[in-house]
């Protein structure tokens, strides 16, 4: 019985940060964006970064931020994983962020981009 005791308390631990991503940051949302130039449609996410919980800096490296994978990389060596449980909340925002000043643009429904918009903290 003690045992089960220590498992759930470890697990309970383990799960906290996701249990608190989803609490406050909501379920991760993906709302469409266009490249203005190229007209290049895509995704961007919004919300927890659960892949990037479980992922950590891969996620950067595959959706082509290859320099900011590898610091992401250096800073969770540094933090011995810390870094990567904080991005998680954090990441999602940061990347799409970023899309939009290279001159991508929500291009979703009206619903969708409102949340977006309102999670990024955009006008």
């Amino acid at each position: 019985m003690e045992g089960y005791i220590i498992f759930l308390g470890i697990l309970l631990l383990f799960l906290s940060p996701l249990i608190l991503g989803l609490i406050f940051m909501g379920g991760q949302k993906k709302t469409k964006i266009k490249h203005q130039e190229s007209g290049l449609e895509k995704n961007a996410y919004t919300g927890f970064a659960w892949a990037y919980f479980f992922f950590g800096f891969f996620v950067p490296i595959f959706r082509g931020e290859i320099l900011i994978g590898v610091l992401h990389f250096v800073f969770s060596v540094v933090t011995f994983g810390i870094f990567q449980v904080i991005m998680s909340f954090l990441y999602n925002k940061q990347h799409t962020v970023r899309l939009l000043i290279d001159g991508w643009k929500l291009s979703d429904t009206e619903e969708n981009n409102t949340h977006a918009k309102t999670k990024i903290g955009i006008a």
